[in-house]
């Protein structure tokens, strides 16, 4: 991608733009770019007012806006119907909306559920309580020498005795990309219920749930370019009209009665509560700019950058790198650690040279355990990062293990 890409991107993020730091955190929330806020903006300046509540003119045009933002979801994931998009407030929400409304109404004694050990505790946390719960068991599947899921793992984990698989598109922590297609498939041959988080993926490439035949597919708004609180859920409408609510409140009934409730159509059954229809605003806003950009240019340049990143990185030999070795299935996030330095102190001094990365466990703890590491630290790029940034990050860690050259080797 050519370096006006760069610079004309760069312009579109005020936080950033003619910033004297290297923002290397996208994977735990993205900048937003003007678009978004001033999106936002309009909407409380013109349009605010509770939506499908009124039948005055403000609460029309409130529920209107808060219609097409669905409506531009649902074109994003190719999804068949309108209804098989609901808002949450995250990711997280989205996960524990299936496992309650879908894990307790189904799983039985016996049957398992199978999620990859790479999964972020959203996706972990509510089926450990949901299996307990109903008598059911929790499989992972393991990593191969090359941080991936190889096909035998597969087939030797998902059995007719499985009736939900989950996984995440890409890793978090490793950035590998997973075969969603492939574990679908296999699911299905089961009879089991696939869902994908592509919380990691969905500002840096498309997915298409009519393409992979996903049954529930989630994400958040602020991982790609859209604001905080936003989250989503898309799920097949044959189950969802199954499912019962998750929340109950305001908006999400059809009638109450004093001993009992029924409760509406979807998506309007999930979403109880006044939504956050400005930031669902945002989110559309964020899917534009997203489309304008167009997808492919945002891989070519962000597999680029990590290119540059990995090879930069692969000439420090004090610097262990978590990743798989085939370029094809590794997307823009890259866990490291210097051999000795504790990643919060990595991370500390790198923040003191102006420079933003991650540290810890990113809510993979059970994949850190497996890998027999106690956390990394993790850049994970996005369209507005250049390769300045990624110069500033090697200069960084040059200065950090000068700092503790003397340290490490006295302690050999």
């Amino acid at each position: 991608m050519s370096k006006n890409f760069e610079i004309d991107v760069r312009k579109d993020f005020p936080l950033i733009n003619n910033s004297d730091f290297a923002y290397l955190d996208s994977g735990a929330t993205s900048q937003k770019p003007e678009c978004v806020l001033k999106a936002m903006d309009e909407y409380y300046k013109i349009a605010n007012a509770n939506p499908h509540r009124g039948a005055y003119e403000l609460s029309i045009v409130s529920t209107k806006a808060y219609d097409e933002a669905r409506q531009s979801v649902q074109k994003l994931l190719n999804a068949r119907h309108f209804e098989e998009i609901v808002f949450t407030k995250n990711a997280t929400e989205s996960l524990n909306l299936i496992a309650y409304s879908y894990g307790l109404e189904n799983l039985m004694p016996g049957d398992e559920v199978v999620l990859s050990i790479m999964e972020h505790h959203s996706m972990i946390v509510p089926w450990q309580k949901i299996v307990k719960a109903k008598g059911a068991r929790l499989k992972y599947l393991y990593l191969n020498n090359d941080y991936q899921i190889d096909e035998t793992e597969l087939r030797n984990k998902i059995t007719t005795k499985t009736k939900v698989v989950g996984i995440s598109s890409v890793s978090n922590v490793l950035g590998t990309m997973n075969n969603v297609e492939k574990i679908i498939q296999l699911a299905h041959e089961v009879n089991a219920i696939a869902i994908v988080d592509i919380s990691q993926s969905i500002a840096h490439m498309p997915f298409d749930v009519q393409k992979t035949d996903a049954d529930f597919v989630v994400f958040s708004s602020h991982k790609m370019y859209g604001p905080l609180g936003v989250g989503v859920l898309y799920g097949k409408k044959e189950l969802l009209e199954k499912m019962p609510p998750f929340l109950m409140g305001g908006d999400m009934i059809e009638y109450v009665y004093e001993d009992h409730t029924t409760f509406s159509g979807l998506p309007n059954k999930f979403e109880a509560g006044t939504q956050n229809v400005a930031g669902a605003v945002g989110l559309k806003a964020a899917i534009e700019y997203i489309n304008s950009i167009d997808y492919e240019n945002i891989m070519h340049h962000e597999q680029e950058l990590s290119s540059y990143a990995l090879s930069e990185l692969k000439k420090f030999d004090y610097v262990k790198i978590y990743c798989t070795q085939n370029k094809s299935n590794h997307s823009t996030v890259i866990s490291f650690n210097i051999d000795g330095v504790h990643p919060h102190d990595v991370a500390s001094i790198l923040d003191a040279n102006k420079v933003c990365v991650r540290a810890g466990n990113h809510c993979a703890q059970p994949l850190l355990r497996y890998l027999g590491i106690e956390g990394t630290c993790r850049l994970s790029l996005s369209i507005y990062n250049t390769k300045k940034d990624i110069d500033m990050l090697v200069a960084a860690i040059k200065k950090t293990y000068e700092m503790f050259r003397r340290y490490l080797k006295n302690n050999e």
